[in-house]
C-alpha cells in the first residue's frame, strides 16, 4: 500500500515541476511580447491559460485521491495539502501572465512607448522566484524557500522605482500617460506574482517545519 502511496506522490511532484514549467513559460512569453510588441506572442500566452487550469485540476484531483484512498501520515496531510496551496497560486500567477499579455495588446498600437528597464528586471527575478519556490518544496529545501522569501524585497524595490518613473514620465508629457498607466498595471501584476512566489515558499516551509506564517491576501 504504502509503495503505491509513494507511487502516487512522485506522479503529484511530477505534475507541480510539470505545471511550474508551463507558467514560467507563461510569463517569459509575456514578457517577449511585451518586449517586442508582440500581439501574436500575447495571444500565445492568453490561450495558454487553459493548459495551466488542466494541470491544475488534475494535480488537485490526484491530491484528494491521495487524501481519501490512502492512510497519510502527518509529514504527507502537510506535503498533500502544501501542493494544493501551491496549484492554486500557481493557477493565479498563470492568470497574472494573461493579465500582463492582455495589457500588452494594447501597447501594441503604441511601439514607440519605451518600457521603464526596471519591468524587465521585475520579470526576469519573479521568475527566478517561482522556479526557486517550486525547487524547494521538490527538494525540500528550506533554505532556498528562505531566499525566495527575502528575494521579495528586491520585487517590491523595482515596483517603486518604477512607479516612480512613470509617474515622471506623465509630469513631462501628458500624451503617454495612458501608456504609462498600462506599464504601471504591468509592473503591479509582476509584483503580485512575486507574492505568490512567497506565498508558494512559505508553504513549503509548512510542509518541512510544520509550521507557517500567515499568507498574504491578495
Amino acid at each position: 500500500m504504502r509503495v503505491r502511496f509513494d507511487q502516487e506522490l512522485n506522479t503529484m511532484h511530477d505534475d507541480l515541476i510539470s505545471m511550474a514549467s508551463i507558467v514560467e513559460t507563461a510569463i517569459s512569453r509575456a514578457v517577449e511580447a511585451l518586449k517586442y510588441r508582440d500581439p501574436k506572442l500575447a495571444k500565445q500566452t492568453i490561450d495558454g491559460d487553459r493548459e495551466i487550469d488542466q494541470k491544475e485540476r488534475a494535480i488537485e484531483s490526484t491530491c484528494l485521491k491521495l487524501l481519501l484512498q490512502q492512510q497519510p501520515v502527518a509529514r504527507d496531510l502537510r506535503e498533500i495539502s502544501t501542493a494544493l496551496k501551491m496549484i492554486t497560486d500557481m493557477e493565479r500567477i498563470g492568470d497574472l501572465a494573461e493579465d500582463i499579455a492582455e495589457v500588452t495588446l494594447f501597447l501594441c498600437d503604441c511601439p514607440s512607448y519605451v518600457t521603464p528597464p526596471q519591468v524587465s528586471y521585475m520579470a526576469e527575478s519573479t521568475i527566478k522566484m517561482v522556479r526557486d519556490a517550486i525547487d524547494s518544496f521538490i527538494m525540500k529545501d528550506l533554505a532556498k524557500a528562505h531566499s525566495v522569501i527575502e528575494y521579495d524585497d528586491i520585487v517590491d524595490r523595482l515596483f517603486v522605482e518604477t512607479r516612480q518613473e512613470l509617474i515622471a514620465n506623465i509630469h513631462d508629457s501628458i500624451d503617454g500617460a495612458e501608456q504609462a498607466m498600462d506599464i504601471m498595471m504591468i509592473a503591479k501584476y509582476f509584483e503580485r506574482i512575486g507574492d505568490h512566489a512567497v506565498n508558494i515558499s512559505e508553504w513549503v516551509e509548512f510542509s518541512i517545519t510544520g509550521t507557517h506564517k500567515n499568507t498574504r491576501v491578495l
